[in-house]
């Protein structure tokens, strides 16, 4: 048997755009069929259908099927760890849980993982694997990686720690640098404290939070590799 081919992160994230789009088209078109119809009893059915619909999507189909749309036409599916099987009802509702709550910070741990398994994978003892490997790309998936663990590697209590250390210097630092960004008048404290932003504003708060992903997992990875100084291979 052909072992099994984990998808990276950017075959996943084209995965995730795809269900955004579906689910922005379905919702803008039952906003829009609601107020053609302009009946307030309608219009309730219809919201009421609309965010049961979407609040089940990607656990139904994930249990049922292995993917959503997004994972179809990313050659994508969800795989139970255990079984090698769709996951179940309540592992794929417990998935979008997770992945709501944490968001894209879910993420960040695929480098310093075997199976390049985002946190909602881990919680759930799940994998997402390429579907179809005839119509996969070498660049599209990884295999299992061997555990970092190799001889002059330091323990994983001490990686862990010292993750844990630079990722609180990452925030201490952020706080810092938005005090300045708000000191020189880019990011105003209305902007800051009720989310009043302008354009600007918002284009700033976006920049520097796409950057702490990026460091955030960054960090992760590197120090899971032991490349950070006070835990690194010797």
């Amino acid at each position: 048997m052909q072992a099994p081919l984990y998808a990276r992160f950017y075959r996943r994230f084209r995965g995730i755009v795809v269900d955004w789009i579906i689910v922005m088209a379905v919702t803008f078109g039952a906003i829009f069929v609601a107020i053609t119809i302009g009946n307030d009893n309608f219009s309730r059915v219809v919201g009421f259908l609309v965010v049961v619909a979407l609040l089940l999507y990607e656990p139904v189909l994930v249990s049922f099927t292995g993917g959503t749309f997004g994972h179809y036409c990313s050659n994508l599916r969800v795989v139970d760890e255990r079984s090698g099987g769709n996951v179940s009802f309540l592992k794929a509702c417990a998935r979008v849980i997770i992945k709501g709550v944490l968001g894209w910070y879910s993420f960040v741990v695929l480098a310093a993982t075997r199976r390049n398994q985002a946190i909602h994978d881990l919680a759930t003892r799940s994998t997402v694997q390429i579907r179809d490997p005839a119509r996969a790309h070498p660049g599209q998936y990884i295999t299992e990686r061997a555990e970092v663990a190799a001889f002059g590697m330091p323990s994983r209590l001490r990686r862990a720690a010292i993750i844990c250390a630079y990722l609180l210097l990452l925030v201490i630092a952020l706080g810092i640098v938005v005090n300045g960004i708000v000191m020189a008048g880019v990011l105003s404290d209305r902007c800051l404290n009720n989310d009043y932003c302008s354009g600007g504003e918002r284009i700033s708060v976006l920049v520097t939070g796409v950057t702490l992903l990026a460091m955030t997992a960054a960090v992760i990875a590197l120090g899971w590799k032991g490349r950070l100084i006070g835990a690194r291979k010797q």
